[in-house]
């Protein structure tokens, strides 16, 4: 029995709806504990409890937002930066999480793709409900939208009466979606892509800068090939205009290769995990834990533990929610408009 603790993830995180708790019970029973009593501790960014761990306990970094791991704190990680090191890390995206939408996406191109282009009643599609967008989104849906309308199915800007149930549904009734990252960095492609492509949309796309060593770059179009944005909104009318060219987009395998595809790279995780907990807890340890390595743990500890550390985290949270919440307003005011 192997004694595993789930702590710093985000608020609706369950570890009986994660897939690597799947994993880690084929492998061994665990019992979920106390990250003070732990031996296997996942965490994310959410948090600080990760650092009451014991020292002994082996680390494992899961991250779905734009942040790197820290090889100082964890022996182990899983992420969005494209690297190796050793057996301590392994890229593997958030949108592998959702096996459904990535069958879609993968077998798109094996679709009646004349009854596809039958089923887009509307021109282009959004479902976005967080409020902290990157500018470049806020200019891409203005400068679009003078050219037709772009329904907003999500909380920011709302303009179809109310927020969509579905978003599958909703994107699948569209020949474009707006897909923009929170952030463009290198390998930090998330969900939203994988999402639209499943929907038969071809994806407007600003983000991760290498996004094409995994999707082929026939299946979408990106904002980065494009020197200002009205050029770009000049070849959207001549996709929208022509139907033969539309048709191109969706005839073309999304993947570039069969290495990044759902099945596949779940097994790779099952091998990264498979490896962490069949070798023995002392043989697992990969950080430093002595001399400079536990200095560095031990003056963390102290700083998150500390009380100005804890204010200062819950002023800016606060700051944080703030400006949301006005975003919000702003935004809620100018689709009603």
């Amino acid at each position: 029995m192997r004694k595993v603790a789930f702590v710093d993830f985000w608020g609706s995180f369950h570890h009986d709806n994660f897939l690597i708790t799947d994993l880690i019970r084929e492998i061994c029973d665990i019992e979920i504990v106390d990250v003070k009593d732990a031996e296997y501790v996942f965490y994310s960014v959410f948090g600080d409890k990760h650092w009451t761990a014991p020292d002994d306990s082996i680390k494992i970094f899961y991250t779905g937002e734009n942040l790197a791991p820290d090889f100082n704190a964890c022996d182990y990680a899983i992420g969005f930066e494209w690297m190796t090191y050793e057996d301590r890390y392994m890229r593997f995206p958030l949108y592998y999480r959702y096996p459904d939408v990535n069958e879609l996406m993968e077998n798109r191109h094996l679709q009646d793709l004349d009854a596809v282009k039958k089923s887009k009643s509307g021109f282009c599609s959004v479902t976005v409900s967080n409020f902290n967008r990157d500018p470049m989104f806020v200019k891409l849906f203005d400068k679009l939208s003078e050219y037709k309308k772009v329904d907003s199915g999500g909380e920011w800007r709302n303009n179809i009466g109310g927020k969509v149930k579905d978003k599958l549904e909703f994107d699948k009734s569209h020949k474009f979606s707006i897909v923009c990252e929170n952030s463009a960095h290198s390998g930090y492609t998330t969900e939203k892509l994988v999402q639209a492509l499943a929907a038969n949309c071809i994806p407007i796309y600003w983000g991760d800068p290498n996004v094409s060593k995994v999707f082929n770059p026939k299946t979408f179009i990106n904002v980065s090939d494009y020197a200002t944005l009205e050029e770009l909104v000049e070849y959207v009318k001549k996709v929208d205009a022509d139907d033969d060219l539309f048709v191109s987009y969706l005839k073309e395998p999304v993947l570039l290769d069969q290495q990044y595809c759902k099945d596949v790279q779940i097994g790779l995780l099952r091998k990264f995990i498979y490896n962490i907990f069949t070798t023995q807890l002392d043989k697992a340890q990969r950080r430093n834990r002595i001399l400079s390595g536990k200095m560095y743990i031990d003056d963390r500890k102290k700083q998150t533990g500390s009380l100005s550390y804890r204010v200062n985290k819950k002023y800016h949270k606060f700051v944080w929610d703030v400006k949301t919440n006005l975003r919000r307003l702003y935004w809620g005011y100018k689709g009603r408009g």
